[in-house]
């Protein structure tokens, strides 16, 4: 994605099912949970650029002794400088310490049965320390402390917030993160009080009721109550003191959770790749936790995937198999493929099939896999032609035999993305000047004048880095033509489930919309929409309707396409532009198992979103520059 946006955070769970001298033992280390914990963290720093943080539990300690640990960094090297902080503490210990797993619980932190890891990707707010997961909600009661951990937008905060005054609480701040925390907290305080009634009466002291609490607390029911209103996306993982584990999914499965089980551990993680890397293990043996559902690992370590939220229709991120997760997963590899070879026909038809004086390459890296793909279709097309010219000529000779056969497209590294550069200079345009050379490009490959470019983007958010960066450093080539592809659909409507989308101004493809509202005489529909979004508030959310899509149906995708690269173009570019995008039944033939499209299609999971993009258009017509939800 040549355009920066923020995105999903990522998590990783471990739980150790033996005690762990076994570890020692059997592995060499006392450290075995939480190197795996280090390593599913590692394989998924992609989705998380503003810090981390890590929590430990400790299972069956004394009184007085400490039983919870955390660490977090949002330092520019967040995980080296997290790790080594955590490291110290054994850094100093004899080799028959590290091996003494009863000595080390007693007497270092981050020893302990259950770990819980957080990659942050602030999309909204602050990047400071505080912001970092996990949350802590601390008690002198063991079963009513809580470690919250997440990788979730939610639409509805303020209603959540509310409910939380209702009850009595006394929130420290409004943000969707504390919300959740405190929320789940009251009902688990309200589950444990249930508990402690119950058993009181029974005759039990206050010493037994404790043990029997962390026995019988129904983690099923409570993650139930205390989810009942949540609309967005989410993934939450959470611990409590004495030792009970879970990572729950929101209903239509929007974002990413997987698991993987054995007699020794049990791991969960926001992607398949890094437990196949971490565990060693086949991609059969990981499992994608169910939407709706919660993984639950109680202290004794019985482990049960369980509903807790009924199943929608499963509208998983299709952000996730287009950019944002690895690509080493091997579906996400083949659906990126597959959105590659799905342009290859439309892209020929565009050069006039004249491959000779066409250069096709990729920009930025992310889009190697999908670049793969179109080269193979593209390829594919070709033999295709090559077979027809064969089948419907006769008497050719040698040399138009081998002139047809050679017809192949010109495959180039064009552009390579530079290292960061920091600037420390006054004034805006000699910033900008410095900014706008983020990419190297390989000279003399293009022939001036007479080639085209085809340079294939994964997505195309904004447009900005293409108008102030791209394609700038790309006339210098001299080429004819310079045609930029986006292996995804156009993206015309926010995201509010976790990605940094939420304000539609931003968003190239409407701009273009409202750019030919504007040419078309058609301005005061913007008005019209603004006056229907408004009514929305106030009907039930079974009548609600995202108002912006009949906006978009007045034009089509070609139109829209030639107004984006209109509003793309820089000032003075000698090479002519255009804009190729997929269509978004290309996008759910390339991965037909991923179909949350809202992003493109405006057809949200949930009513919060709906919300949220009549919200969104409403600010961008009042002119007010924040997010559309909270």
């Amino acid at each position: 994605m040549s355009d920066t946006i923020k995105h999903e955070c990522g998590l990783a769970l471990v739980r150790l099912l033996k005690p762990i001298q076994y570890y020692v033992d059997k592995y060499g280390t006392p450290l075995y949970g939480l190197n795996k914990l280090q390593l599913l963290l590692q394989k998924q720093r992609n989705r998380g650029q503003d810090g981390a943080g890590i929590a430990t539990i400790k299972l069956d300690v004394a009184p007085g002794n400490r039983y919870i640990s955390r660490k977090r960094s949002n330092a520019s090297n967040y995980l080296d400088d997290l790790f080594n902080q955590v490291h110290t503490h054994f850094s100093d210990l004899s080799p028959e310490q590290l091996k003494d797993a009863k000595w080390l619980k007693e007497n270092k932190p981050y020893i302990g049965e259950v770990y819980l890891g957080h990659l942050r990707y602030g999309t909204h707010g602050l990047n400071t320390i505080e912001t970092c997961h996990p949350f802590l909600r601390l008690n002198n009661w063991i079963t009513r402390n809580l470690v919250i951990a997440g990788n979730f937008n939610l639409t509805n905060v303020n209603e959540l917030f509310e409910e939380l005054l209702s009850f009595g609480q006394h929130p420290k701040e409004k943000s969707d993160t504390v919300t959740v925390m405190e929320k789940i907290g009251h009902f688990l305080d309200d589950e444990v009080q249930r508990l402690f009634t119950w058993f009181k009466a029974e005759g039990y002291s206050n010493n037994e009721i404790t043990h029997l609490i962390g026995e019988h607390l129904d983690i099923k029911r409570l993650l139930q109550r205390a989810s009942r209103k949540f609309d967005g996306g989410y993934v939450m993982a959470g611990m409590l003191g004495h030792g009970d584990a879970f990572v729950m999914k929101d209903s239509g499965g929007i974002r990413p959770a997987f698991y993987y089980q054995d007699e020794e551990i049990v791991v969960v993680a926001s992607e398949r790749p890094a437990i196949q890397t971490c565990m060693g293990v086949h991609i059969d043996a990981v499992k994608e936790l169910k939407r709706g559902h919660a993984l639950i690992i109680k202290k004794n370590g019985l482990v049960a995937e369980v509903s807790v939220k009924d199943e929608h229709e499963k509208k998983s991120c299709s952000f996730e198999r287009i950019y944002f997760s690895r690509g080493t997963d091997r579906d996400i590899y083949l659906e990126r493929k597959k959105l590659g070879i799905q342009l290859a026909k439309q892209v020929l038809e565009k050069v006039n099939y004249d491959t000779e004086n066409t250069i096709f390459s990729f920009i930025p890296n992310t889009a190697e896999v999908a670049f793969y793909g179109l080269v193979e279709g593209i390829n594919s097309e070709l033999d295709k032609l090559k077979k027809e010219k064969l089948l419907n000529s006769s008497n050719l000779s040698e040399e138009e035999i081998e002139k047809i056969l050679s017809i192949k497209p010109r495959v180039e590294k064009i552009a390579v993305k530079d290292a960061k550069m920091r600037t420390f200079i006054a004034d805006d345009a000699s910033r900008a000047d410095l900014v706008s050379h983020v990419y190297d490009v390989t000279y003399g490959l293009v022939n001036n004048k007479v080639d085209t470019l085809v340079m294939l983007d994964d997505s195309i958010v904004r447009g900005t880095t293409l108008k102030n960066s791209i394609l700038k450093i790309l006339d210098t080539l001299q080429p004819k033509k310079i045609i930029i592809v986006s292996s995804a659909p156009q993206i015309r409507y926010p995201d509010c489930y976790g990605i940094d989308m939420s304000k539609m101004k931003e968003f190239v493809a409407f701009r273009a919309l409202v750019n030919l509202l504007k040419k078309n005489n058609k301005e005061h529909l913007l008005g019209q929409t603004y006056e229907r979004c408004e009514m929305q508030f106030n009907i039930p959310d079974v009548s609600l309707k995202n108002e912006v899509q009949e906006l978009y149906e007045l034009f089509t995708l070609e139109e829209l396409n030639e107004e984006i690269a209109k509003i793309v173009t820089p000032p003075n570019l000698n090479a002519e532009v255009e804009v190729i995008y997929q269509t978004i039944d290309g996008l759910h033939k390339a991965c037909p198992n991923h179909t949350g499209d809202w992003y493109f299609s405006g057809n949200y999971p949930t009513d919060g979103g709906i919300r949220v993009v009549n919200k969104s258009f409403m600010n961008y017509i009042k002119k007010i520059d924040k997010r559309a939800y909270f």
